[in-house]
């Protein structure tokens, strides 16, 4: 991804361009290493109110924040505060909403791509580290000693960003294992009561989630979320729970607006793409081309050859 797609990303994320993007992205990136980046939180607040709320907003990125100051973080049916100090470890998988309560907000935080750590000499697969699993309770409370101890870690990546050291990649990669390793061994925080909007939530983290997926732009690539089972566990969430929350909210089953959505992106593809039908029903996620043919005549009527003719 070049600079210019991160940027807008940013913006995506600040929600203001008034946050002087530019100051972020002298030479403190180099796509050959994969993506990373530090920032200072209070980078993000001017005038009378918070300018960094975290919307549901799809993230490319792993991040690890941390924070000091009165924080709200919601992820599926659970919210939790933080009360004046904490650290957040964000994946790509789980999607969250992060609100600040107060303007006393201040702390680092840093964003990477898989491919940042999987250039690690060690051959890390970030994601069967046990923090960054779907299931994971990914805020924790921190003390002020704690607090003192990872900032000193964030600052020493930022000023490593600067340097000129030629290994200076292989020791930020240390410095993110660090705080990864130091975040595994803290106790989460405990979730607040439901509020009365967490089945509202659940129901827009799945469409955010299926969504996601889509628009299929190339023949190689394919879902990876199809079944409500996949959901459920991506968002750590019982599937039978799951499947009641979006019957309240919708009157519709997780399977029926998962294959709703996949039938209407299967006609997009039929229409718009020359592909062939076996590409198609890869790209969607089936492994047989008559599974596809069957799923594909049951929603629309027709085959798929016919509705492409």
């Amino acid at each position: 991804m070049n600079s210019i797609a991160i940027k807008d990303f940013y913006k995506e994320i600040v929600g203001d361009t008034s946050c002087h993007l530019d100051y972020f992205f002298d030479n403190k990136t180099n796509t050959d290493f994969g993506h990373f980046n530090v920032f200072d939180i209070a980078k993000f607040y001017y005038g009378s109110k918070p300018k960094c709320e975290m919307s549901y907003n799809r993230r490319l990125y792993y991040k690890i924040s941390l924070i000091k100051g009165r924080n709200y973080i919601e992820y599926a049916d659970k919210t939790v505060l933080i009360e004046t100090q904490g650290i957040l470890f964000a994946s790509p998988k789980i999607p969250y909403r992060y609100t600040p309560q107060d303007q006393n907000q201040s702390g680092m935080f840093c964003v990477f791509t898989k491919e940042f750590l999987s250039k690690s000499k060690t051959g890390l697969n970030i994601e069967e580290l046990p923090i960054y699993q779907p299931s994971s309770d990914f805020i924790y409370q921190l003390d002020d000693q704690q607090f003192v101890e990872i900032e000193a870690i964030f600052k020493k990546m930022d000023a490593e960003l600067s340097s000129d050291y030629a290994y200076k990649y292989d020791l930020l990669r240390n410095y993110v294992l660090e705080l990864i390793h130091t975040g595994q061994k803290l106790k989460p925080i405990q979730n607040t009561n439901p509020t009365s909007n967490a089945a509202s939530r659940i129901s827009t983290l799945f469409i955010e989630l299926l969504e996601r997926q889509f628009p299929i732009e190339s023949d190689v690539q394919n879902i990876q979320l199809k079944k409500p089972a996949d959901f459920a566990n991506a968002l750590g969430i019982h599937t039978n729970h799951l499947n009641k929350v979006l019957k309240e909210v919708t009157n519709r089953s997780t399977t029926e607006i998962i294959n709703a959505r996949i039938a209407e992106e299967a006609k997009i593809l039929l229409k718009q793409t020359p592909w062939n039908i076996s590409e198609i029903a890869y790209a969607l996620g089936f492994d047989e081309v008559a599974h596809f043919s069957n799923f594909f005549k049951k929603h629309t009527g027709l085959s798929p050859m016919k509705f492409r003719n």
